[in-house]
């Protein structure tokens, strides 16, 4: 297979570095200035030769320190950082989302040529005193981080405790450090979402039909957390989301009612864009044959629907970005909506002025009351599945719930793409072993275990 970095040379929208240099600040102000954003890969030079980071993990840390003490406004919530290994060496690779509040620029400097900067083909160039002025005309002004909170009264035990069972308690500056405050230290809108108790409700209606005039359930989640919130509708969500089972002679299939990670994808992008500044949450509506997300606010200023699709992110509420990544609500920036198009097609999307509307289609009707639901045959198969011998080998080495790397170890096996193709995907897709985290695959906390079929199989 051809090397991938070695195919692709620096553009407007990728820059190499060997190593990690004093003028990275200068590269990522390029990004946040720019319409699209963009992607630096630390630890290739620029002929796309992967070189190594002797560590990376520290690396990480001093990239982090530069990108929020060196560059204004603040840029929390824009970035992220990646450790990705290539030909067996360590690489970072940062994420850079085009910021909302343009022009970014160094600290030291200000708002002038000097430290302002702008990505023109390959290179980050000075930028132009007239087009920093009119960039910062048009700053936007009306953000959650900028809207002082009516209330100042406010509590974060909830967000305490998420943050927590995440292993990354929060100290006493977590107000300043989460951008939680305005230039003058008042408590911001953001602070006001993220509280213990607020006005803020979220909406999941439920109707018996294809349209709004049979309403069978009504659910608020919300004067609570944010955080709090938006966990309750996933659960909500992830529960009506059933399994259509369909059995016969030959073989047994099944399938969810939405793809689970598009609709995961579609909760997560509707409350962290939502623009709260006109204080109205996303509303969720479950019909007979499909799911409708609305969130308010349509496409931020600058980023075309072309690129939206394409996921270039400018994320309208950098404050609450940042709290969701930290508590693995969120993976990558501008990864949502190209996941939600891996299973649902762009004519899903739907903008206006006001608002940004996904329609997610039913794999089969959607019943509104208990009487009508569906008996969904039990999940066994109708004749045991067929078992190589690599697939019996890897039933017999669970013991409860294990990593990849057990997995590997106890067979004995060196090869992940052995194991992978011969072992695990095979298991997997006779329902025999089952993921801990089906909605992340490529979660580094995945692991697998073992269907009641797989056991039923293991003890024959």
């Amino acid at each position: 297979m051809p090397d991938l970095f070695r195919l692709m040379t620096e553009t407007n929208r990728i820059e190499y570095k060997q190593q990690l240099t004093e003028g990275l600040e200068k590269e990522v102000i390029a990004f946040l200035n720019y319409r699209e954003g963009g992607v630096i890969y630390i630890g290739i030079d620029k002929n796309g030769n992967t070189t190594n980071l002797l560590d990376a993990d520290a690396d990480q840390l001093k990239i982090k320190d530069k990108i929020k003490n060196n560059i204004r406004p603040s840029a929390l919530g824009l970035f992220d950082i990646v450790s990705e290994e290539r030909d067996g060496k360590n690489i970072l690779k940062i994420i850079v989302a085009s910021g909302p509040e343009k022009p970014y620029h160094l600290k030291k400097y200000g708002m002038s040529e000097k430290g302002c900067f702008i990505r023109i083909g390959s290179a980050a160039e000075p930028m132009p005193q007239k087009l920093i002025d009119e960039l910062f005309a048009k700053r936007t002004r009306n953000s959650i981080g900028i809207i002082k909170a009516h209330r100042q009264d406010l509590s974060f035990e909830q967000l305490h405790i998420y943050y927590q069972e995440k292993q990354k308690p929060l100290n006493k500056q977590f107000r300043k450090n989460l951008e939680l405050t305005t230039i003058e230290g008042d408590l911001n809108y953001a602070a006001y979402l993220l509280a213990d108790d607020n006005n803020v409700s979220v909406k999941v209606a439920k109707y018996k039909g294809d349209t709004r005039v049979d309403l069978v359930e009504s659910n608020e989640y919300g004067y609570c957390s944010l955080i709090k919130a938006t966990k309750s509708v996933l659960d909500k969500m992830n529960l009506e989301n059933r399994t259509i089972t369909q059995i016969t002679h030959k073989e047994r299939k099944e399938h969810r009612l939405w793809n689970a990670i598009a609709l995961r994808e579609a909760i997560i992008n509707a409350l962290v864009h939502n623009d709260y500044t006109r204080e109205i949450a996303p509303k969720f509506e479950i019909f007979n044959d499909r799911i409708e997300i609305t969130s308010a606010g349509s496409l931020p200023d600058g980023l075309s629907k072309s690129e939206f699709f394409e996921g270039f992110s400018i994320p309208r509420n950098k404050e609450l970005m940042r709290v969701y990544k930290d508590l693995d609500l969120v993976e990558q920036l501008g990864s949502g909506i190209p996941r939600i198009l891996k299973y649902y097609d762009k004519t899903c999307f739907s903008f206006s002025d006001n608002f940004l509307r996904m329609v997610l289609p039913a794999a089969e009707k959607v019943y509104g009351t208990e009487q009508d639901t569906e008996q969904v045959p039990p999940k066994y198969p109708s004749s045991t599945p067929q078992v190589t011998p690599q697939v019996r080998e890897l039933l017999n080495a669970f013991t409860s719930e294990h990593n990849r790397t057990e997995l590997q170890k106890y067979l004995g096996l060196t090869d992940r793409k052995n194991f992978r193709i011969n072992y695990l995907v095979p298991a997997i897709e006779n329902d025999l072993v089952e993921l801990t985290i089906p909605d992340k695959p490529k979660s580094s906390k995945q692991r697998y275990r073992l269907t009641e079929i797989g056991k039923k199989v293991r003890q024959k």
